[in-house]
């Protein structure tokens, strides 16, 4: 190899070297510039540098930590939670920045009312510190509140069973009494046509009962009847011509 070529190689490493710790600086830089936003509260636009060392450098522990933190001060808890989760799952975190990192995960899930997922997590947290005394209390506080959750689902599902019994009880005796009426009303159908059926029995029964005379019958007694009424009118009439004897006086 030429002394050129050497002198050319060693340039470029150096300038190469340089970079990389300039690049460090300006990551450094940017982190700690985050780090006074955060304490001023301007928690936005400490995440937006904190995403901007990311950029740099994925793994960077105390960015992906504090990008948590400044995302769950702005209320954006799940994405806090997702931030943190990244955290957790990096090789060469140690037990007590996991045991702050899982306790954050379980913070922003209980305020999503996430609590499964945040009973998890507090428990997961002090298996790194069992001696976090607020990780226990939060924990706690999350059991009880997931109690009276399943509680409350247990009342609303028995108070759904209950309305739908009593719903479907109310439809049977409707359907009952429908029944009943349909039965009535059938009975009641069947009572008049039987009663208009011995009605029309009996009319017919007159009817056949009823002695015909046919034409000629009928205008020899008409006939009969004009006769005795003559023979009447003329007894009368003779028993009116009889003289009657009068007594004479003395």
């Amino acid at each position: 190899m030429s002394i050129l070529h050497s002198i050319v190689l060693g340039t470029i490493s150096l300038l190469v070297l340089c970079s990389i710790q300039l690049s460090a600086q300006s990551v450094r830089s940017t982190v700690r510039e985050g780090n006074k936003l955060y304490e001023q509260g301007r928690f936005a636009d400490a995440g937006a540098n904190y995403k901007q060392a990311l950029e740099s450098d994925k793994t960077l522990n105390e960015s992906l930590f504090n990008l948590g933190d400044a995302l769950y001060k702005q209320g954006k808890y799940e994405e806090a939670a997702d931030q943190f989760r990244l955290l957790s799952v990096q090789k060469d975190v140690d037990k007590q920045t996991l045991a702050k990192t899982y306790h954050n995960i379980g913070n922003a899930l209980l305020k999503k009312d996430k609590l499964d997922e945040s009973v998890h997590a507090y428990k997961q947290a002090l298996k790194m510190n069992p001696q976090d005394a607020e990780t226990r209390y939060n924990l706690a506080y999350a059991q009880a509140k997931l109690q009276q959750e399943q509680q409350q689902q247990n009342k609303d599902q028995k108070n759904d069973k209950d309305k739908q019994q009593d719903q479907q009880q109310k439809q049977e005796q409707k359907q009952n009494q429908q029944k009943q009426d349909n039965q009535n009303q059938q009975q009641q159908n069947q009572a008049q046509n039987q009663q208009k059926n011995q009605q029309q029995q009996q009319n017919q029964a007159q009817a056949q009962n009823k002695p015909s005379i046919s034409k000629a019958d009928a205008e020899r007694i008409l006939e009969a009847l004009n006769n005795d009424e003559k023979n009447v009118q003329k007894k009368l009439v003779k028993k009116k011509a009889t003289p009657i004897a009068i007594e004479k006086d003395w």
